[in-house]
């Protein structure tokens, strides 16, 4: 899907929809008013739905928009804002949840006429908000690693790798937009926006006043149990992620690494550091011209060919064990079902103490036997040394998820043959190992990138099926049936 023909099919339905209220209904009085409102009201609907089957992915998009802007407000004048930020991600998930089902009322709203003046103002107020961030996003292409958003002098030439958030979720994982289109979006969006405001009296209702009021209002209670029943007790029903079901990881990721190597550089951009003046030669020219393009004075980027086969995620699934030894290859070529327990976070706390431990001194003598000489290695003495230990503080529900949802059911696979491992975020061997007996775990823990662990499920944690490679099931935490259920579906 891209957004040419998203945008298509819901002008088309926007069309529909105006037809309709015209000429049937008698409620349209204004025609390219009214297009505009079922056009806008009809994009909100949808762009807000793809959200809500997934709404973790809109908090954790969030989760990247707050600490980059931590990052921007640090060593400012504002850097009182700040800490906002870190604060604001403990709520971040009810926050997703909020913006995603106030779009699309809004735009249940729009498609009605309900309240006018003041769908006008909010459907503004939203927009700019996403103006910002879709701007921010884009415009900080412009900000080399080195110096922050404000040094507006210090900006550079736009390159895509210095951009601190690379997609702005509109449409969730169901449609991936460069971030100057989406920056363009929004300020599209603008000018509907200010027309709204500017003839709102103008704008059509559908149905009566107390018919819009029971509609929208009844929106709301009912996309917020739709977000929460995609996340809080069940995976989403649709799974836009490349982890889906029926993929086979291994292969999938040998294919776009066989893509990626295949790419071929056609030309470089280069832009002078003086003027700004950009120019995109082709890569054989280039070559030859390339002494008059010192780098003393441009700044170059390659302009590489379109991979046959697109990057996904599962490019970057790399997992190692708990003292850094890839073991990739291994786990994605095991035959046989498996289990995957997935963790992007153990959840639970971490303190310092301090403790004393012996510390050995030794010394070291010269003794001469008969020609030769020798160094011997003896103890002088054992003192206490003071030093700082971590202690952890586990979660005791996020453990009894592991000792009464995950354990028995691997406990059962061991038994019929059917090994199994999980996965966490990364993080020290003696965290790994402390969480390991506190959750009374028996099977290999191994580790990976948490923002690939998100991504794989959307269940902390979270049990994924494979056989030979392939993904053949997933579940919610709270979903995950006994082994026999698993047996007899899967294994047979």
């Amino acid at each position: 899907m891209t957004l040419g023909l998203l945008l298509t099919y819901i002008g088309a339905s926007a069309l529909a929809l105006t037809l309709l209220a015209g000429f049937l209904l008698k409620r349209i009085h204004y025609w390219l008013l009214s297009y505009l409102q079922f056009f806008v009201g009809a994009l909100f609907v949808v762009s807000g739905w793809v959200k809500a089957i997934d709404p973790l992915g809109t908090a954790y998009k969030m989760q990247q928009y707050f600490a980059a802007f931590e990052g921007v407000f640090k060593g400012t004048a504002a850097a009182w804002v700040a800490p906002i930020f870190p604060a604001l991600t403990h709520w971040v998930n009810g926050f997703a949840v909020g913006m995603i089902v106030f779009e699309i009322v809004l735009g249940v709203a729009l498609l009605l006429g309900f309240q006018r003046r003041l769908t006008a103002w909010a459907f503004l107020l939203l927009v700019l908000f996403f103006t910002v961030l879709t701007g921010f996003t884009y415009l900080t292409g412009y900000v080399p690693e080195d110096v922050n958003f404000f040094d507006f002098s210090h900006w550079g030439a736009y390159v895509s790798t210095n951009m601190k958030v690379t997609d702005c979720g509109c449409f969730g994982d169901f449609m991936k937009l460069e971030p100057k289109v989406s920056f363009l979006k929004d300020v599209a969006l603008l000018f509907p926006a200010v027309i709204f405001l500017l003839f709102s009296s103008k704008m059509h209702e559908i149905g009566t006043a107390n018919i819009r009021k029971i509609l929208v209002a009844g929106s709301i209670p009912a996309f917020l149990l739709y977000c929460f029943s995609n996340y809080v007790w069940d995976l989403p029903h649709t799974d836009f992620r490349p982890f889906k079901v029926g993929v086979n990881i291994g292969a999938r990721k040998q294919l776009e690494m066989e893509a990626a190597q295949n790419v071929k550089i056609v030309a470089y951009r280069i832009t002078n550091k003086k003027s700004g003046q950009t120019l995109e030669i082709p890569f054989d020219q280039f070559l030859k011209e390339m002494a008059n393009y010192p780098s003393e004075e441009w700044n170059m980027e390659q302009v590489k060919s379109e991979p046959a086969i697109a990057a996904t995620k599962i490019s970057e699934f790399d997992v190692t064990d708990v003292l850094g030894n890839d073991v990739t290859e291994e786990l994605l070529t095991q035959k046989g079902h498996y289990f995957m327990i997935i963790a992007h976070h153990l959840e639970g706390s971490k303190s310092i103490r301090d403790a004393m431990v012996a510390d050995t001194i030794y010394r070291t003598d010269t003794i001469q036997t008969g020609t030769a000489t020798e160094l011997v290695r003896t103890v002088d003495k054992v003192v206490q040394k003071k030093v700082q230990v971590p202690v952890y503080a586990w979660d005791a529900s996020y453990l009894n998820r592991w000792k009464e949802k995950v354990n028995p059911v691997l406990e059962e696979a061991k038994k019929a043959g059917v090994p199994a491992v999980a996965i966490v975020a990364y993080g020290s061997k003696e965290m790994i190992d402390s969480f390991k007996e506190a959750a009374g775990i028996t099977y290999p823990v191994l580790i990976a990138d948490d923002i690939l662990l998100k991504t794989i499920i959307r269940s902390n944690p979270g049990p994924v099926f494979f056989k030979d490679g392939t993904i053949l099931a997933k579940w919610h935490i709270r979903k995950f049936p006994d082994f026999k259920s698993i047996q007899e579906t899967f294994i047979h």
